[in-house]
């Protein structure tokens, strides 16, 4: 029986679920396969580098659904998904990408639809719904915390989670109610190996006149993928590795960005009762039994270091 890549569902002989496919659109009833193998996409990524507004390392696609066809096209402009294919050295980077995502929705973190759809090769292709289109491709207004902060691509890195709470600060309508979301995000991170959380992982957008920051992206447990001896990559309390509890709760939280008691105890107690959930979506998950045992051992560890000697 197969299981539907993109909500995880089990689908009999079908590649989706119709929850799956309504989650793309509720007129779509079928999916035809993506019409480019991986390296095809790769090499139409290549081409289409200098032509779309999206960036960064890892190839991607802008793509705009037909209903009518029942497929994705590449497109330059009025995109509304964008489409990464598997990456040419790192092992099953779509699926780690998908099931990180899955367990921030899980904790309550704003995630854009996103899922992953077959290729005519077979393999499996992370795709997610842009969260700066509406309509019929028309554009929100967003920036990322690189370009607010005075930084570049190449100094994405020379921040630190202080100055993230800054700018939140600065541009937010409602910068309390940000910071929280920027808590709950910075928690989850360490507890999953998201150590690659950059200032242009980070955005803020511009909708029905409030400024406040985007759905969370490019979440991935890059941790079990570079085995990576830092925990973070942007430094709190001048400290990227060896974080713990009194770090994150009690400074970063409480202290930095002055969260009521009552909103941190929430967000401890969220998180360490959610084990038993994350695991279930691991389960459920399309990662390899090896790389699904490395998140979960990672898992493990970082839940540990936080709540391993606080009563329940």
């Amino acid at each position: 029986m197969n299981r539907c890549p993109l909500t995880y569902e089990l689908c009999g002989e079908r590649k989706y679920s119709i929850r799956g496919l309504k989650l793309l659109s509720p007129k779509l009833t079928d999916l035809e396969d993506f019409q480019y193998t991986k390296d095809e996409q790769i090499e139409q990524a290549a081409m289409h580098a200098s032509k779309i507004s999206i960036q960064g390392i890892q190839p991607k696609l802008s793509v705009r659904l037909d209903i009518a066809k029942r497929r994705f096209d590449i497109v330059d402009r009025r995109g509304t998904f964008i489409v990464k294919p598997p990456h040419l050295i790192y092992p099953e980077m779509v699926e780690n990408e998908d099931v990180s995502m899955r367990l921030a929705a899980a904790a309550d973190i704003d995630v854009p639809v996103h899922g992953m759809i077959y290729a005519r090769d077979g393999s499996l292709s992370y795709i997610i719904r842009r969260f700066d289109r509406f309509g019929h491709g028309q554009k929100l207004a967003v920036e990322d915390f690189a370009q607010l902060s005075g930084h570049s691509r190449d100094t994405k890195y020379n921040s630190s989670m202080e100055q993230v709470a800054a700018v939140i600060d600065r541009f937010c309508t409602f910068p309390q109610l940000e910071k929280l979301k920027l808590f709950r995000l910075t928690i989850f991170s360490f507890l999953v190996g998201n150590e690659d959380l950059h200032l242009k992982n980070f955005s803020l957008l511009v909708k029905d006149n409030k400024v406040g920051l985007s759905p969370a992206y490019d979440l991935v447990n890059s941790s079990i993928v570079f085995q990576a001896k830092e925990q973070m990559a942007l430094p709190i309390m001048g400290k990227k590795a060896n974080l713990s509890r009194s770090i994150l709760f009690d400074y970063y939280g409480a202290q930095r960005l002055k969260l009521p008691q009552s909103a941190v105890a929430k967000e401890d107690a969220r998180f360490q009762h959610i084990l038993p959930r994350f695991e279930a979506i691991l389960n459920e998950s399309f990662l390899s039994a090896k790389m699904r045992n490395a998140y979960f051992a990672l898992l493990h560890e970082r839940h540990s270091c936080l709540f391993s000697k606080v009563s329940t």
